[in-house]
């Protein structure tokens, strides 16, 4: 019998579940909220709901060089976090002192929502170029935790 994950790898496989969905050329992310151990949201990143999916139009940030971490605007994409965000307050579902499990650590704009949110904990595999948006996270006593690879298999 294989040996029994601890608690973020558990929940970290289900973020790497949710980023197969994804849609977005360029980067796939997937991202849960956890609370008390529960499974409360899921997210990945892609285009609105009822939209053309980014393999069906293209990317312009693609066409357009944009660097990684810059110009989010120009995405007609949701990050897998909004998205997350989004999911758990579309059915009611309080995530207040939760953790957010995600492929990749948040940009800017997402980890502002995380923090309005009432997350506590943001627990990532991947390094997005994004430091601003690491030190806004520990500024608000967000607990900011990297998972080695190795960890989640």
């Amino acid at each position: 019998m294989s040996e029994r994950p601890d608690w973020d790898t558990y929940f970290m496989d289900f973020a790497r579940l949710a980023e197969r969905r994804s849609t977005c050329l360029r980067r796939r992310v997937g991202a849960v909220i956890v609370k008390e151990r529960m499974l409360m949201a899921t997210g990945y990143n892609g285009a609105p709901k009822g939209t053309p999916h980014c393999a069906e139009v293209g990317c312009l940030r693609q066409k357009l060089n944009v660097p990684s971490g810059q110009r989010h605007e120009l995405c007609r994409g949701l990050h897998a976090e909004q998205n997350a965000i989004i999911q758990a307050a579309y059915h009611g579902v309080s995530i207040r002192e939760g953790t957010l499990y995600c492929t990749f650590s948040p940009c800017i704009i997402c980890i502002k929502m995380i923090i309005n949110a009432g997350l506590r904990r943001v627990v990532f595999l991947g390094d997005y170029p994004d430091r601003l948006a690491l030190e806004l996270g520990q500024s608000a006593g967000l607990e900011l935790c990297k998972l080695a690879e190795a960890e989640a298999v």
